[in-house]
């Protein structure tokens, strides 16, 4: 049985949620939180598998509850955030400093989509609340870094002729805290494009892309429609719709977004982007794949493996969720298994 505790201001929210999860046999609500003072409180008496957090709260709000929490009583922690440019900002600080996925908080999406995001966090809580909090290196929150503590850039090795041309990030669940992991340890001078699918609503992308560009030597952006990839830049796909590789003119390579793609379950998904890669990159791209629910990529990387192309997968010991990395590895489509700490390593030595 998982036990669930749920925190949040609104009365409404609470009862929604509990509702929601109470539904599955599986799952058991042993409490709930008005603020983050009764959250904390709240962890180390009832001592839950799995804690949702709401971001807005009197007395204190959700960011000083986790960081309590994880202080205190480490648990998985997950944001309840609403889909507003600043909620996600604060939302990304959360995953920083600990919580390992967040869940939209769209009110008009409780009526209308009930059944689907029903399952959705039902499905989300359960798989993380088995796995428990990643194995990871303790480290500051990036937020909290001091420039002289700030993460050691890998420098890129001397080669010939490079095979690879690109590398495709695709990831979900526990995604934003692995790409931290890895994006800023790149060196500016990266020689490639890297383009990224994270599985995120259209409102958080763009601060999610503006927060790694702050992190990192490498510039990273919200990749833009009709844009041409170019070398040492990191692309992510905007939330509100697919995005892929094109080459409609000679040589050069755009990155297109389609919004209209009801086939894809998961936006921005990452098997539209790898089939896209393996078309125009055929033989001469890097896959990676990262923690996430699901098999989101599977199909992409079959594709891409076809062609030649190399693939690495995210281990489960790091990952927040094993499941779009395990259908990748259990497809035998993996060339290499890494922890998220050798990720950033092996990327740069492979190109």
């Amino acid at each position: 049985m998982v036990k669930v505790l749920i925190v949040d201001d609104s009365a409404f929210m609470r009862n929604a949620l509990a509702n929601m999860l109470s539904s599955d046999p599986e799952l058991k609500v042993v409490g709930t939180a008005r603020d983050g003072v009764e959250a904390v409180e709240k962890t180390a008496l009832l001592k839950p598998d799995v804690v949702t957090m709401d971001v807005e709260m009197p007395r204190m709000d959700g960011i000083e509850a986790l960081r309590l929490i994880m202080d205190k009583t480490p648990v998985p922690v997950i944001m309840v955030s609403s889909l507003t440019v600043e909620d996600a900002k604060v939302t990304l600080e959360a995953l920083e400093l600990g919580a390992v996925d967040f869940i939209p908080k769209n009110l008009s999406d409780l009526s209308i989509n009930i059944v689907k995001i029903k399952a959705t966090l039902v499905e989300k809580v359960k798989l993380i609340a088995k796995k428990g909090l990643p194995q990871r290196r303790r480290r500051t929150p990036l937020s909290e870094t001091r420039v002289d503590e700030a993460p050691k850039i890998i420098r890129m090795r001397s080669t010939g002729e490079r095979r690879v041309g690109i590398v495709s990030i695709g990831t979900s669940t526990g995604g934003p805290r692995a790409l931290q992991d890895i994006i800023p340890l790149l060196p500016r001078d990266f020689p490639v494009p890297i383009v990224i699918a994270q599985h995120m609503p259209a409102s958080f992308t763009k601060p999610f892309a503006e927060r790694l560009n702050q992190l990192s030597q490498i510039a990273v952006k919200e990749a833009e429609e009709g844009e041409a990839v170019k070398a040492g830049i990191v692309y992510i796909a905007p939330g509100r719709g697919h995005m892929q590789v094109k080459r409609p003119r000679g040589i050069e390579t755009i990155l297109t977004i389609s919004e209209h793609l009801e086939e894809f379950i998961y936006r921005p998904s990452v098997d539209f982007l790898m089939q896209s890669i393996a078309e125009f990159f055929p033989g001469r791209a890097l896959g990676v794949i990262l923690t996430g629910m699901g098999n989101d990529g599977a199909k992409g990387m079959t594709a891409m493996k076809r062609t030649g192309c190399r693939i690495f997968a995210q281990n489960e010991e790091t990952c927040v969720v094993y499941g779009m990395p395990k259908a990748v590895v259990d497809a035998g489509l993996a060339d290499k298994v890494l922890s998220i700490e050798e990720m950033a390593g092996e990327i740069v030595n492979a190109v």
